[in-house]
């Protein structure tokens, strides 16, 4: 990739586990994810509802984490945060809840569907995505508004959308894209495939598309720092594996993950 320019409680035996489990650079278990899994503490599964944007680095939690913890599976549900809310509103069977904006993630505190207060894990910002190469000459968030230039962004209610119009607002710069789209990673898609010219994602988009598009990097992104929160559900039907998860995403481990993939502390 090239970047063009101006991104209640566990037991203490769980606790000492997950402290343990730390990853090789390759992604392997070292020794001692090999030893804190020996305990057999963690078992079952669970369901992980997670915005579109961590479908990589949260992919790549799952294996290390089951590789730690033999006997448990982590499954996982990628969608726009917004959609994963009225889903999770209308019943649907999930056990931990990451949401790439605060506001969506207040929306199932409001409901009364968090158990207890969740974690801020991440920050993303906004970065503009250009076919390799940048044919039509992006520079930043001004070429956005030229004549004849195919523009993608996210829906208002999705995080990227939010972000988007945020930047809007305090540029005074009014985009009109061709199209506006309910998650991040359909954005990135229409820019790969040639269906738009430029389109307002994530860093981590970016970095993790392995070269299918290029980024540029605009100052402005700066007005608009998504915090993304992670939570366990009331209706987890493994609370403590549920508990397990999310601290093993709030860990050294869990964060180094995050970093490498261009996520920002929260």
């Amino acid at each position: 990739m090239k970047t063009l320019l101006r991104t209640t409680a566990l037991t203490t035996g769980v606790i000492a586990a997950l402290a343990l489990a730390g990853c090789s650079a390759q992604g392997a278990p070292t020794a001692t994810d090999s030893a804190s899994s020996s305990s057999g503490a963690l078992s079952g599964s669970i369901t992980v509802f997670a915005a579109a944007s961590l479908q990589q680095t949260f992919t790549t939690l799952g294996d290390r984490f089951e590789q730690a913890h033999p006997g448990t599976t982590i499954r996982f549900s990628f969608a726009g945060s917004s959609d994963l809310v009225t889903q999770i509103r209308n019943g649907a069977p999930a056990d931990v809840f990451a949401s790439a904006d605060e506001a969506n993630m207040d929306k199932i505190v409001k409901t009364d569907v968090a158990a207890g207060s969740p974690r801020d894990f991440a920050t993303n910002t906004l970065e503009i995505a250009v076919a390799p190469d940048n044919p039509e000459h992006v520079t930043g968030l001004d070429d956005l508004t030229r004549d004849g230039l195919q523009v993608v962004t996210c829906a208002a209610p999705v995080p990227c959308g939010a972000a988007t119009a945020k930047v809007e607002r305090a540029t005074g710069i009014e985009l009109r894209p061709v199209s506006e789209e309910q998650s991040v990673t359909d954005v990135l898609g229409k820019v790969e495939s040639g269906q738009a010219d430029a389109g307002l994602v994530y860093v981590t988009d970016v970095e993790g598309s392995d070269g299918k598009v290029d980024g540029v990097r605009f100052d402005e992104a700066s007005e608009a720092v998504n915090t993304y929160p992670i939570g366990v559900l009331k209706g987890s039907t493994d609370p403590e594996l549920a508990k397990a998860f999310t601290a093993y995403v709030l860990s050294d481990a869990g964060q180094k993950v995050l970093a490498d993939a261009g996520f920002g502390k929260p």
